[in-house]
């Protein structure tokens, strides 16, 4: 099915019901747009010494690609394939030290850059060893103290980094400090794609949300277009629970509450004067969605206040109005909608790039 999201918004209808509903379309999403975009990895200190490595696994349940981050002994990081060149055995079990990658099953054995090393009985084999014996590396982007790793990825992430660098790049990312009490994980009962889409958009905010209604002022709120990641600005008329921003910035003189950014197709970014939320959105089935919020805590001080004073609330209220539209767009009659052109340039963004994957 090809889709057509027309580039003037006041024009452009949404995507239609039938994406959210139908498992091809599912599926193809998982080869189109997740496998030729980018994903938040995690941070460097899961390898915090040279030869260290840290095995994971990619959206498990939808990707599930095993792969395992390395530092060599120059401390260099490197993104590589966790699965075995001869049999396609996992190499990597558990994080840690280590001097070399080798497989349990046969001994084969690779060094930190996934280079091929040695692998036993093998001496008569033709043509060997050849590439593709070596374990494949991924595209690796270090943002701060942030990874990001690249399948077969259709553009290059650094035109992402300077666009969020262009207002948060004053901020000490290498300072920011993983604090897994604050961090959780949320099951919502509707596709992955709603959940985003209600995420781009403050439209929602005076009913939906009526504690952070409170705190933002609706009407200055504003959306920033960008090639592969947009930003919504929440302002506020309180001066108190702000950023302090430096001489020359962009938003100098404003009293800017939060940053939200949204790097497509399933990552936010939410800057709040006490730090970082980081949000992924992870598909588990058709109907099924996992929200991971990382919290990295740079100002303790200023926890629980203002736009980010119960993150938890408004993420309980997120979930509920998802889910209901999840149940409204299994309707027959439902087939698609239009936009807002002063309060949904971000959902249309996303619907756009959602098309043009899916189209090639």
């Amino acid at each position: 099915m090809k889709y057509n999201i027309h580039s003037d918004i006041k024009k452009s209808e949404t995507l239609p019901a039938t994406f959210y509903k139908d498992i091809a379309v599912f599926e193809a999403t998982k080869e189109k747009v997740f496998l030729n975009s980018w994903q938040w990895i995690g941070d460097e200190d899961v390898v915090p010494f040279p030869q260290s490595v840290h095995p994971f696994v990619l959206l498990d349940g939808y990707l599930t690609e095993p792969m395992v981050l390395t530092k060599n002994k120059e401390n260099e990081i490197n993104c590589l394939t966790n699965v075995c060149t001869h049999r396609g055995n996992l190499v990597a079990l558990n994080p840690g030290k280590s001097r070399k990658l080798t497989c349990f099953y046969h001994g084969r054995r690779f060094n930190l850059n996934g280079e091929f090393e040695h692998m036993p009985e093998f001496e008569q084999t033709e043509d060997f060893p050849r590439p593709c014996d070596n374990l494949h590396k991924f595209p690796l982007k270090k943002w701060g103290k942030f990874l990001f790793a690249g399948l077969n990825p259709s553009f290059d992430f650094q035109q992402v980094i300077d666009k969020m660098n262009e207002r948060v790049g004053f901020l000490p990312l290498e300072e920011f400090t993983l604090d897994t009490s604050l961090s959780k994980e949320y099951l919502v009962h509707a596709n992955w794609a709603l959940y985003c889409d209600n995420y781009l958009e403050g439209f929602h905010v005076p009913f939906v949300h009526p504690d952070l209604n409170a705190v933002l002022d609706y009407g200055s709120y504003k959306t920033e277009v960008y090639a592969y990641c947009n930003l919504q600005i929440g302002y506020t008329d309180d001066a108190t629970d702000v950023f302090n921003l430096p001489d020359g910035h962009i938003d100098s003189g404003k009293n800017v509450a939060a940053y939200y950014y949204w790097v497509f197709p399933n990552m936010m970014f939410n800057f709040y004067p006490w730090g970082l939320s980081v949000n992924i959105v992870k598909p588990l089935d058709l109907n099924r969605t996992k929200v991971s919020f990382i919290s990295y805590v740079y100002d303790p001080t200023k926890l629980n206040q203002g736009a980010a004073g119960d993150i938890d609330k408004v993420q309980r209220e997120d979930e509920f109005v998802v889910e209901h539209v999840q149940k409204g767009v299994q309707s027959s009659f439902y087939k698609a909608g239009r936009f807002s052109p002063t309060r949904e340039q971000g959902v249309h963004h996303f619907h756009s790039l959602l098309a043009q994957f899916l189209n090639d």
